[in-house]
This record gives structure tokens, C-alpha cells and sequence, in this order.
């Protein structure tokens, strides 16, 4: 993402945003509400677009691509809320991860992993996604995503709500698929979660860019103690 300038109608949201994820990393952005998160993930998906700058994937400029087929080339956005399909079964949930011609033949293959993942949505299979409960939605929607079988799995808030146990679980799980080869994009308003399970992060501010580095190194930044650590 170089430069990316974003507006909803004559607001603008994002200011010359700038970052990069390579491949196998896991990088957070973080930062409070309204600070232009969740607008840089829509605009990566193709949902929003920007007037200028240019968002590279693979060689590809994303800003001239639509949405379907940002995800056919391997970028899974799993956005906050969970957006959930709550009277459909959690397998039907999972079916509609792998829509594209390309994955219906690996969908069994795909579920049996997601499934060694998640084995609780294994177990919850034949139930209506709005009778889990906030952890286990949370992983179906993640789950979901990974049946696109995706190079760039993007998150937005996937902490919101949940309890602590079930956020630390939620973030081991997250690692685990790092580890397994696939990138994580993580915009997360939990600082020192974010902070401590990426790579590297970038703090976005009134939709600037306004730091970047380690994860470690941010959490000993003067400015992010303060602002978002209450030290």
C-alpha cells in the first residue's frame, strides 16, 4: 500500500497511508477508534476505493481489480463483526469460504484442516452460526475465511467482545496459522495483544501513518506506552 488516499463522499478518511506485509509475516495495525483501520482493510479488499496511490499484491494493482476476484488471488478479509450468516449451519458457513470454481475441489481437503484447526466447529457442524457462542462465531468467521485457502489473511478487531480466555486462545490459534505459512494482516484496537503476537506494526492516527517498527520496539515507544498502554 503506497500513498493511499481514501474518502467517504467529501470526508477523507485515510492521509498518504503507506505500509507493506511480506510474505509469511504477521503485521498489526493498531490505533483507536476511528483512526482509518478497518478503511485500510476495505480498500486492500477492493470495497473502497482510493483517488490516488496504488495497493500492490503479487504483482497485481488491486486497485483496478473487483472484490471477487482480489479474493480468487488469495487475500481473505475477515471483517469486524464477523458478518456470519447466523440461521445457516457453521458447515454451510464454511461452504460458502470456498465459492470459487478453483477451491470446490479442495473443499473437503480445506475443511479436514480447518477442522484439525478449529476442532470445536468439528463438533458444532450441523449448528446454526447464531447459537454459538461470541468465541466460537469469532473462529467460525476466521475458519471461513481460511477455506479460500488464502495467501493474506487480513482481520479487523477480531478480539471485540470476547472474553480474555477466549481472546488469548483466539490469538495462539492466529499464530498457528502464521507459523503454517500464511501472512496475517491484524488491525487490532488491543495495543499490547497486537504488539506482542506481530512482527512488526505500523500505529495509524486521524488516518496517518504516524509509527512503525517491532512489535517490541512500539511497545517500549514513549508516545504508544501513553497513548495506548496507560503507562
Amino acid at each position: 500500500m503506497d500513498k493511499i488516499n481514501v474518502f467517504y463522499g467529501d470526508l477523507q478518511a485515510l492521509w498518504d497511508v503507506s505500509f507493506n506485509v511480506d510474505k509469511g509475516e504477521m503485521v498489526a495495525v493498531v490505533g483507536s477508534n476511528g483512526a482509518g483501520k478497518s478503511t485500510a482493510l476495505r480498500t486492500i479488499s477492493g470495497l473502497l476505493r482510493s483517488r490516488t496511490g496504488s495497493i500492490q499484491f503479487l504483482g497485481e494493482n488491486l486497485g483496478r481489480i473487483p472484490p471477487h476476484r482480489i479474493v480468487e488471488l488469495g487475500v481473505a478479509h475477515i471483517p469486524e463483526g464477523r458478518r456470519l450468516f447466523p440461521l445457516y449451519s457453521v458447515m454451510d458457513n464454511l461452504k460458502m469460504g470456498a465459492y470459487t470454481r478453483k477451491l470446490v475441489g479442495e473443499k473437503d481437503e480445506t475443511l479436514q484442516w480447518v477442522f484439525e484447526l478449529f476442532p470445536v466447529l468439528n463438533e458444532r457442524r450441523k449448528q446454526a452460526a447464531g447459537t454459538l457462542s461470541g468465541g466460537e462465531q469469532q473462529m467460525l468467521a476466521v475458519a471461513r475465511g481460511l477455506m479460500s485457502r488464502p495467501k493474506l489473511l487480513m482481520l479487523d478487531e477480531p478480539s471485540l467482545g470476547l472474553a480474555p480466555k477466549v481472546l488469548l486462545m483466539l490469538f495462539d490459534l492466529m499464530r498457528r496459522i502464521n507459523e503454517e505459512g500464511i501472512t496475517i494482516l491484524l488491525v487490532e484496537q488491543n495495543v499490547r495483544h497486537a504488539l506482542q503476537l506481530a512482527d512488526r506494526a505500523y500505529v495509524l492516527e486521524t488516518g496517518r501513518t504516524v509509527l512503525e517498527g517491532k512489535g517490541d520496539e512500539l511497545m517500549d515507544n514513549d508516545h504508544v506506552k501513553k497513548a495506548y498502554l496507560g503507562m
